[in-house]
């Protein structure tokens, strides 16, 4: 009798690397600060946190195409071998550069984990399971963000912080074991047409230079050298598409591009995406500098978009099979707009319960919108192209954050800035630091305090205006969709 794909262990095992990967960011951050004292090196810490998420991306569409061509196993297996290598060298780093590389080899491994756990779900569910399937994927993400922080502080107080890396390689090998005995893929016809290697070197050299140049934007402004950095991205992505149109097997088929559906669903994933990284940096911020609330209750007031993230996802399940995609969308980002408004007209002194409220409505947006681009983003190709599909719907929402977060950032500062200079204060710009740090803001004297905390929500304003126009621009292009049945969709 042929061996079958065990569902139930294989989907626990693709929600637990799906946690593990997810937890880094998290967990890593509570730890900083003891591992700077640790290591020393705090003027490139920022660079821990960079280079994870620079090497994730830029391997992300090569995992992708791999997982097409070669089968989804093989790659997973092979992405968690490499995050546990990447753990154990962090665990074991002696200094902040040696942390810094092993941490770029852990984000080579976390790359394939994310794309190919959700091509993984799309080949072991049908569609209409398959939105409740990542409604519960999406759902790590959520406990991670509430249960790192706490992990992360009682691992840095008891063993040390060298083992919030170590855990990971006991989890990665008993989910080497699961993968391998429990996900049995049908055979795949082996293909003569090599790797394109050429195509994908040029893709890397797309995405790190653009990447790169966000980062720098985000951390000092416009500059020379990041005019430099977008004027090669441009070049290598001109040698991309040319490359891209002789290779016998391209990494990215040029023909998804003229997919109308496939690219206007991304692009709604990847501006959502922008506008989320601004809701989950700058409501903990709002709450920590302008109401002066811990930084514990600040995270905390994200956790039901993250409860609420599920439930709109598996309500996407049961409306994608009665109603269109583009009826879907419509609602999930009027709801995301909701939210978005509701942040731009509450006053400073707003109660920290209607955040909860905020963050409710929010999670029910953000569940039925991201949840439906990615099924519909691998509807809408061949089946033999799913791999490439969801690594890309990924890739666009990893690019849509990381280019907002740097413009976000770069139009807070501004704006404080201006709102400082106006203002009869006589204090430097980084009181503004001092005011966000919940271990700092009490150094502040007290008739300072207000007239401070208006200037940043003023700032903050001016970050999820912006967030509005995401949403807007979103919407705007979820009207040129087709009316279609998510099960009509050509696949």
């Amino acid at each position: 009798m042929e061996r079958q794909t065990n569902i139930k262990l294989v989907t626990l095992g693709v929600f637990t690397a799906t946690f593990m990967t997810a937890i880094e960011g998290t967990i890593v951050s509570t730890a900083m600060p003891t591992i700077v004292g640790s290591l020393e090196g705090m003027e490139i810490m920022n660079w821990v946190f960079s280079i994870y998420l620079l090497t994730n991306a830029m391997l992300t569409p090569i995992y992708g195409k791999l997982a097409d061509k070669i089968g989804r196993k093989p790659v997973f297996l092979i992405g968690i071998t490499v995050f546990i290598i990447g753990s154990s060298f962090c665990g074991l780093a002696p200094n902040m550069l040696t942390l810094i590389i092993a941490r770029a080899i852990q984000g080579i491994g976390a790359g394939a984990v994310m794309p190919v756990a959700l091509t993984i779900i799309a080949d072991i569910y049908p569609m209409e399971q398959r939105a409740k399937i990542l409604g519960l994927n999406s759902a790590a993400w959520g406990v991670a963000s509430v249960f790192g922080p706490l992990a992360g502080g009682f691992i840095v107080d008891t063993i040390g912080w060298h083992w919030i890396f170590f855990i990971n390689v006991p989890i990665g090998l008993a989910l080497l074991a699961l993968i391998s005995v429990y996900l049995v893929e049908p055979k795949r016809k082996s293909s003569n047409q090599p790797m394109d290697l050429l195509g994908s070197g040029l893709l890397m050299l797309v995405l790190l230079t653009l990447l790169l140049s966000f980062q720098m934007i985000g951390e000092g402004g416009f500059s020379l050298n990041i005019l430099l950095f977008l004027a090669l991205t441009i070049i290598f992505c001109l040698l991309f598409v040319r490359t891209e149109k002789r290779a016998a097997d391209p990494v990215i088929s040029l023909h998804l591009f003229k997919n109308k559906t496939f690219m206007l669903v991304n692009l709604v994933a990847a501006l959502i995406s922008g506008f989320l990284m601004g809701i989950e940096v700058y409501i903990p911020m709002w709450l920590q500098g302008v109401l002066g609330t811990s930084a514990g209750l600040g995270g905390l007031a994200l956790a039901p978009m993250s409860i609420l993230w599920m439930i709109g996802s598996f309500y996407a399940s049961s409306l994608m099979g009665k109603t269109t995609v583009k009826n879907v969308l419509v609602l999930g980002l009027s709801i995301i707009l909701i939210g978005g408004l509701s942040l731009t007209i509450v006053p400073v002194q707003t109660p920290v319960f209607l955040f909860f409220v905020i963050s409710s409505i929010l999670g029910i947006g953000f569940g039925l919108t991201i949840t439906t681009t990615t099924v519909t983003a691998q509807n809408s190709v061949s089946s033999d192209e799913v791999g490439v599909a969801t690594s890309f719907n990924t890739l666009s929402r990893t690019i849509g954050q990381t280019v907002m977060i740097s413009i976000f950032g770069v139009l807070l500062n501004a704006a404080m800035a201006v709102n400082l200079k106006n203002s009869s204060l006589d204090v430097d710009s980084s009181v503004m630091n001092q005011l966000v740090n919940p271990h700092t803001a009490h150094q502040i004297p007290a008739k300072l305090l207000q007239p401070l905390r208006t200037i940043l929500y003023s700032g903050l304003h001016s970050v999820f205006l912006t967030g509005i126009v995401l949403v807007v621009a979103a919407l705007s292009m979820v009207l040129f969709l087709q009316r279609k049945k998510a099960q009509t969709v050509l696949k």
